[in-house]
């Protein structure tokens, strides 16, 4: 199998730490990206990459563009959504980058050191892409952070799932209007494991037809919102608790669960196509019979070969069409073998993170022919491997674009990332 080499990119960030879903290609042929950050001190990072030059541009600091430079709080350290685009403008969402430990697991910092106000909350926002223009839409209750969001473009409305509780808040953008909606899922990642600890839906998706938006939960149930009605309703008759996903406790940490792992629109067939993380399962989801259906393994050749999981703990987001808009892109990982023996990793962990070293392997699956291809593992020119790889873009040149770890100057951070293929 051959490979591909990736070229990584310096934007200008030392503190960049892992980003999941924040990079998207927009309609002018850039790429725009957000680098997290971990520091009390400094919060993430927005930049943009343009093809036709080959060069980054930092275009703005996550805390300063949600008014928060002075306020002496936790910064907005992240954003893990994707960018989407509406009328010359990107909309996206913050998230605190910081955690406390509290028995054992991540929390919402309760403390903040050296005399910081605690974390505001996440913020809706939109960014000009004629005029360079913020603006600061919304901010999530009860301080938690936007962990999850998705747009319906064609009516102006924004849904985001929080975090740790898991609220599901709706921004109306021409009402200017937020709406909590409830819990999604008993009490989200604030929960207390083999109790009411239920791991959140990283992604969700919005019937363009009638405007409904669906999510999933640990469990493996489907639930929709839509603007119109009160609160979060389950979708009856269909769920995701398949044997082909495997068994899980939701209530504990580790795994998704049965959560879908992402998830997006194709209109060619009016369905959706998501992808289950920990198994690589590609199925359709039709939200109107509703029916699930298995379409393929999307693992890696190596992983299909093997039957095994994939390594990172709660699979990968790194899972979106093209710009044709028919051949899905996915990065996702493959075994690595030592002497002919797997490398083996650890067997349980209690949270999303690598349970071990695997190679990064590009998967595309164009879906009116049903073509599945792996273009092989990628690495760095000198052989090294980018890691704790969890998003995608894809330009309109056709190359693959991601955030992953590498050594810079010593020192191992999270950066832009192309992929071109062959």
């Amino acid at each position: 199998m051959n490979s591909l080499t990736a070229k990584a990119y310096f934007s200008g960030f030392e503190l960049a730490h892992d980003t999941y879903n924040a990079i998207t290609a927009a309609s002018n042929g850039k790429l725009y990206y957000v680098l997290c950050s971990e520091s009390y001190e400094v919060g993430g990072q927005m930049y943009v990459y343009d093809p036709a030059t080959d060069q980054t541009e930092w275009i703005a600091d996550l805390t300063e563009i949600c008014g928060e430079k002075d306020a002496n709080a936790i910064p907005q350290g992240k954003s893990h959504v994707r960018f989407y685009e509406s009328n010359g403008k990107l909309y996206f969402a913050t998230h605190i980058g910081v955690y406390e430990m509290i028995d054992g697991m991540e929390r919402l910092p309760q403390n903040a050191p050296n005399g910081k106000n605690i974390y505001p909350g996440g913020h809706f926002l939109s960014y000009d892409l004629a005029t360079g223009a913020f603006e600061d839409l919304a901010i999530a209750p009860e301080g938690e952070g936007i962990l999850t969001m998705t747009m319906d473009r064609e009516r102006g409305h924004l849904y985001g799932i929080t975090w740790p509780l898991g609220y599901f808040i709706h921004y109306d953008i021409s009402a200017k209007t937020l709406k909590k909606a409830g819990l999604v899922s008993a009490k989200g990642e604030v929960g207390i494991p083999g109790d009411d600890y239920r791991v959140l839906c990283r992604s969700m998706v919005v019937d363009p037809r009638d405007g409904a938006v669906y999510f999933s939960t640990s469990e493996g149930d489907i639930f929709t919102y839509h603007p119109d009605n009160e609160g979060l309703q389950k979708v009856e008759g269909v769920d995701l608790r398949l044997d082909y996903f495997g068994k899980y406790d939701p209530k504990h940490p580790g795994s998704m669960g049965y959560n879908w792992r992402k998830i997006f629109w194709y209109a060619p067939e009016q369905v959706a196509y998501g992808i289950h993380g920990n198994s690589g399962y590609l199925f359709r989801f039709d939200p109107k019979i509703p029916k699930i259906e298995i379409v393929e393994r999307l693992t890696s050749e190596p992983s299909r070969k093997s039957g095994m999981f994939d390594q990172f703990s709660y699979g990968y987001l790194g899972f979106q069409p093209g710009p044709d808009g028919e051949t899905i892109h996915y990065l996702t990982g493959g075994p690595i073998y030592i002497d002919g023996k797997r490398l083996k990793g650890a067997d349980q962990i209690a949270k999303g993170a690598a349970k071990g070293l695997e190679n990064l392997h590009l998967i595309t699956f164009h879906i009116p022919t049903q073509t599945y291809k792996d273009h092989g593992p990628i690495f760095y020119p000198d052989g090294s491997r980018p890691t704790y790889v969890n998003s995608i873009a894809i330009g309109a040149d056709g190359a693959v674009y991601t955030l992953a770890r590498f050594d810079h100057n010593g020192h191992e951070i999270q950066d832009l990332v192309k992929i071109t293929l062959p």
